[in-house]
């Protein structure tokens, strides 16, 4: 499998899910960052350095079942954390991917190393099908895909990128560096669109009055910059409390969610993993807040067979079709308790995963599977940005 070109763009076990009561302990939001852990570096790549390994490594590589001679995918490259551990097993094919041109140049060392068996390719994980292709990989043929959800730690870090209060810097957001920005959204979006932005993708209680106050904020001047919004966020919501999240935090989530358009783009990847994967090929996700684990267990449980989309009562029942997956870690599995104290990004962690079947895939149906639908999403003043690459 040959190497892409470097021009731009392209180029512990887990535990079983808590009781009820050890989830209303943990985050159920806003704590969504990839995590890293203690370094477990590849014998295959030890002269590699490593920045960090992802949440849960062990329990993705062990349900992967990664095996001599397979090809594999990994949807959010990142660090190249599980590229390393997936193509530490010999005569292993990976094909990385990520949205954030910055993940593919600093992968591009490893993929000179490892090549011909690393390709990596710049683009969303819901066009798996086109990298796949572009690496010679005949469709239906990938042993096992793995996405490991939400922003990263690097991403985090990063002042200029903007997905962070805890650095100031330019309000961006945007994994890819296209389409409207989130300064864009804060500074066109009506009341009425923020409010819903920040209500159903970051379960914020006081989206209505946080969103009243960056319109008023924003009249003054545009609001550019992390540190503003943050500023306007903690005048609504008062300053951050001792052993509780920052009171920006659920405001960041969702502008991130809704630039990126993350919830619609899970929903497709997961659909487009389905349709490339081999018989007894192997889908493992790792989610970091309960939007995105909503999605992925709806999508597993409909798929197995488990959710059926119910017919109306004057239609004729539609009979169940036959599961594209068998679910192999129903109910979803969590860190360790030892992998969460020494990694506590790693806390809101959850895993889930499937086996694919030789059933035809299915068609997708993102509002089945709790997609958002927002009324009036997306509308902005006149003079501000539309559009983008959707």
């Amino acid at each position: 499998m040959p190497a892409r070109p470097a021009s731009p763009p392209q180029c512990g076990f887990a535990q079983p899910v808590p009781s009820e009561r050890e989830k209303a302990e943990r985050p159920a939001i806003g704590q969504e960052e990839n995590a890293t852990a203690t370094a477990m570096p590849s014998a295959a790549v030890a002269d590699a350095a490593m920045p960090h390994v992802p949440v849960m490594l062990q329990a993705v590589v062990s349900l992967l079942q990664v095996r001599p001679g397979g090809v594999y995918v990994d949807g959010t490259f990142g660090a190249g954390g599980h590229a390393r551990a997936i193509l530490d097993t010999p005569d292993v094919r990976l094909v990385g991917i990520d949205r954030d041109p910055e993940a593919i140049a600093r992968g591009r060392e490893l993929a000179a190393a490892l090549s011909p068996r690393l390709f990596l390719w710049q683009g969303r994980f819901s066009q798996m099908e086109e990298a796949l292709s572009e690496a010679g990989v005949a469709p239906g043929s990938v042993d096992g895909v793995v996405l490991d959800l939400g922003v990263s730690s690097m991403q985090l870090d990063q002042g200029g990128r903007g997905f962070s209060f805890l650095h100031d810097g330019p309000l961006d957001m945007r994994m890819d560096g296209e389409g409207p920005s989130a300064a864009d959204v804060v500074n066109t979006a009506d009341e009425e669109t923020l409010a819903a932005i920040l209500r159903i993708y970051g379960e914020e209680r006081r989206a209505r009055a946080i969103a009243r106050a960056i319109v008023r904020r924003r009249e003054k001047a545009p609001i550019t910059t992390t540190g503003e919004l943050a500023a306007i966020v903690t005048g609504v919501l008062g300053p951050k409390r001792p052993g509780q999240a920052h009171p920006a935090t659920r405001t960041f989530q969702a502008l991130r969610i809704h630039v990126n358009r993350e919830l619609e783009e899970l929903a497709e990847g997961l659909a487009a993993a389905e349709r490339v994967l081999k018989p007894g090929g192997r889908l493992v996700v790792v989610s970091f807040h309960s939007l995105e684990d909503r999605i992925v267990k709806r999508f597993f449980a409909q798929r197995s067979g488990r959710l059926v989309d119910p017919a109306p009562r004057h239609l004729p029942v539609v009979p169940a079709v036959t599961p594209t997956f068998r679910d192999i870690a129903r109910g979803g599995l969590v860190p360790e308790a030892a992998e969460v104290a020494a990694n506590p990004r790693a806390r809101s962690a959850r895993l889930r995963a499937g086996e694919r079947t030789a059933a035809p895939a299915m068609a997708l149906d993102p509002q089945l599977l709790g997609v958002p639908r927002l009324a009036g999403l997306g509308r902005l003043r006149k003079g501000g940005r539309k559009g983008g690459r959707r």
